[in-house]
């Protein structure tokens, strides 16, 4: 089936359409659509109206993870929208926290969010179905939690502090003509275990596209060069990524990915 992907919001403007520290992407399959993230502010309905879509017409919402630049429009898309739920990963909570030394930064979903709009919100475990060639594929690689504590993010639980293991975090698969495109919108659990996990969980699939930011803002060239040599290695043909990765990482890639990769911006429309 046909699919179309637009980019609702991300950090660079285009065509007059502003941006923003944030991610939403919008899915068209088979006639449906589906909303994944609503970036950090109300911005993202704004920009829905300004590129040509309408967001009464989205069946599903998708949150990528528990973070406020994903997850600060949900309450504007669920007052617009009165029809989809927003799935969620069942262990995303209102707990998430940037945390280094003194330094204690909330950086989760609003307040009071998941509880006010409970009947919105779908938790989903496992391997989901979200409709016809769509699926929820969360982390099934263990030790993330090291990749937390690189991060200094940081989970507040009733039993005090708990390194992050990116267990909010979940990727969204979609089935098309060329192969499965993996949509992760920040891939906090690393582009390889994510590419590894598809590939475990749909083994008899090709996978043609890998579609977000790679949280790279804050690494050094090394660990830059090391995962644009893992997307090399992948043989994916079509790599879009921008957000969290920022300009100097995606130079960094460019100069081992070439043609392969592709920066997002507002607007920007991917067909498959």
């Amino acid at each position: 089936m046909d699919t179309r992907i637009t980019v609702i919001v991300d950090n660079v403007s285009a065509d007059g359409i502003e941006g923003e520290w944030g991610l939403s992407i919008l899915i068209q399959l088979g006639g449906k659509q589906i909303l994944l993230d609503a970036g950090a502010s109300e911005l993202f309905a704004q920009n829905f109206e300004k590129i040509g879509f309408d967001i009464r017409d989205v069946d599903y919402g998708v949150l990528s993870h528990a973070h406020y630049d994903h997850a600060n429009g949900m309450p504007k898309f669920f007052e617009e929208n009165t029809k989809a739920k927003f799935f969620v990963r069942d262990k995303a909570a209102e707990n998430c926290y940037y945390k280094k030394f003194f330094i204690r930064e909330y950086i989760g979903i609003r307040r009071n969010v998941l509880e006010k709009y409970s009947d919105r919100i779908e938790y989903v475990s496992g391997d989901y179905k979200l409709c016809e060639g769509a699926y929820l594929i969360p982390h099934k690689t263990k030790g993330l939690s090291r990749l937390g504590q690189r991060e200094c993010m940081y989970c507040r639980t009733d039993g005090g502090w708990k390194v992050d293991d990116f267990s909010h975090e979940q990727s969204l698969v979609i089935e098309t003509e060329k192969g499965l495109v993996i949509l992760n919108s920040c891939s906090h659990g690393g582009a390889l275990n994510i590419i590894n996990e598809v590939k475990r969980t749909f083994p008899d699939k090709k996978i043609c596209a890998y579609i977000g930011g790679l949280h790279l803002y804050n690494k050094s060239k090394k660990e830059i060069k090391k995962v644009a040599q893992e997307l090399k290695d992948s043989d994916i043909q079509y790599i879009y990524t921008g957000h969290c990765t920022k300009s100097r990482a995606y130079g960094i890639l460019q100069q081992d990915l070439g043609d392969r990769l592709h920066k997002l911006h507002v607007g920007l429309k991917i067909e498959f």
